[in-house]
């Protein structure tokens, strides 16, 4: 055993005497009759209004490709079968206010550029946009929904096409008109990955490549374009941002890069939303390093995210402090998991779920959780914070005693749709901070502070 193996495992062995979790795979990718292949890096998982997880698969040698749901312990129904891997569905989806699901293809559409499409719950599905490769953008990465209602969606560029070489933003409504908001040059970044909105409702994102020093950026968009590069990686503090940013309770955005640093093992970084950068700290490789997919803040307060490699050798989940100190949790072998590059999401039954890309029984990725015995709680989908704004809250354990509250004010009116969705209405008088929804078992609190702006 080496040395830096022994260190692993005796960091790991203490760390599950102070912090008791389960790990637990949910499903074995590629079994074949139609099972999807494992999740692709960052792909973005989403809570349903009815507690299923969504998300998508790029497929594989026997899994295919596929955006699928699938239930908290592990039942999972295919909503749409792409018929080979070359469309390329590796965004995952994001849940829309309008109930749908929304994500993007890479490589699909006539022109093989990538499309943005819409899938229902039950699998209506909907092209919204094909990509063509001029002012439209190519290599379609991304998409997510602000609080105003818009998607926003970024494209990677295919350096040579005419009009996307190095990578696009655009603004989409839900017929899928797109609006071009900046095309990147290079000298400012290029392939931007998935956008995050600040709490001041400009967008923040990462470039992978690009830059000043060719290592990756950081840059700030509002929704008319007005662009500025906050961060430009050199190496030694962070190179290949390979995920988004996400922004914790602190109004501070955190990330990591998969390479660089002191050790080359990537880096956890921190980025006020007025361009101060901070190297938190250095992974080290043979403990964890090589970090991917999107952190996610749970409700202890802690960042958790995946690595590619450390452990045993086929990567690992780490938990980090707001202030850089980094501890894994779980270090994956090849029969629960390899590769586990997708992002992070916490269900608001209180547990983290995951997929990795390959290992499992198949060696074709495998769906997981998480258990690190965090109570449930609520959380909210985006919406505008204005008196008279309906929002839309996940949850369990609703029914029609359910009351919620907007930092203390009752909201105006309250709707429960499912045990595990409703809608409460902003009240006249409601100040930022938490939502709390009553419940049978008890209240429970928004992950998040809901912010209230002057009408």
């Amino acid at each position: 055993m080496s040395r830096r193996l022994a260190l692993s495992l005796v960091m790991l062995a203490a760390c599950s005497t102070v912090f008791a979790q389960t790990y637990t795979v949910l499903h074995n990718f590629g079994g074949g009759n139609g099972d999807p292949g494992g999740l692709w890096v960052d792909a973005s998982i989403s809570q349903g209004r009815g507690g299923h997880l969504f998300t998508t698969s790029p497929g594989s040698k026997t899994g295919i490709a596929a955006a699928f749901r699938i239930g908290p312990l592990g039942s999972l129904h295919v909503l749409r079968q792409w018929n080979s891997g070359a469309s390329e569905p590796l965004s995952g989806l994001i849940l829309g206010t309008d109930s749908n699901y929304y994500g993007i293809t890479r490589s699909g559409g006539p022109d093989k550029l990538g499309t943005v499409y819409r899938v229902s719950g039950s699998g209506g599905f909907v092209t919204l946009h094909n990509f063509t490769g001029g002012s439209d953008g190519a290599g379609a990465w991304a998409v997510m929904q602000s609080a105003e209602g818009d998607y926003y969606v970024s494209t990677e560029g295919r350096g040579g096409s005419a009009g996307d070489t190095y990578g696009s933003l655009f603004r989409m409504t839900r017929d899928g008109n797109m609006t071009l908001l900046h095309a990147f040059s290079l000298s400012d970044g290029a392939s931007p990955l998935v956008l995050v909105e600040g709490t001041d409702s400009y967008f923040y994102g990462v470039t992978c490549c690009g830059g000043a020093n060719g290592d990756g950026t950081i840059f700030r968009i509002s929704s008319s374009g007005d662009f500025q590069v906050l961060h430009n990686f050199d190496g030694a503090d962070g190179q290949w941002p390979e995920a988004g940013l996400i922004q914790a309770n602190d109004g501070n955005f955190y990330g990591t890069t998969i390479e660089g640093g002191s050790t080359g093992n990537g880096v956890l970084f921190r980025i006020t939303p007025g361009g101060t950068f901070t190297l938190l700290n250095d992974f080290q490789n043979g403990i964890v390093g090589g970090p991917s997919g999107r952190l996610v803040q749970a409700t202890d307060g802690y960042l958790y995210g995946k690595a590619s490699y450390g452990g045993d050798g086929y990567g690992a989940i780490f938990r980090a402090t707001l202030g850089g100190t980094i501890t894994p949790l779980h270090s994956f072998s090849l029969k629960d998991g390899y590769n586990p590059d997708s992002q992070l999401m916490q269900h608001t039954n209180g547990k983290l779920y995951g997929g990795t890309y390959a290992g499992g029984k198949y060696n074709q990725g495998v769906f997981f959780s998480l258990d690190l015995g965090l109570s449930p709680f609520v959380t909210y989908l985006p919406a505008p914070g204005f008196a008279g704004t309906q929002v839309q809250i996940l949850g369990q354990g609703f029914t029609n005693n359910t009351k919620v509250f907007f930092n203390g004010t009752p909201a105006a009116s309250t709707t429960v749709i499912y045990p595990t969705f409703l809608k409460a209405t902003v009240p006249v008088g409601a100040t930022t901070g938490p939502i709390t929804v009553t419940t049978s078992s008890g209240t429970l609190t928004s992950n998040k502070a809901f912010v209230i702006h002057p009408n």
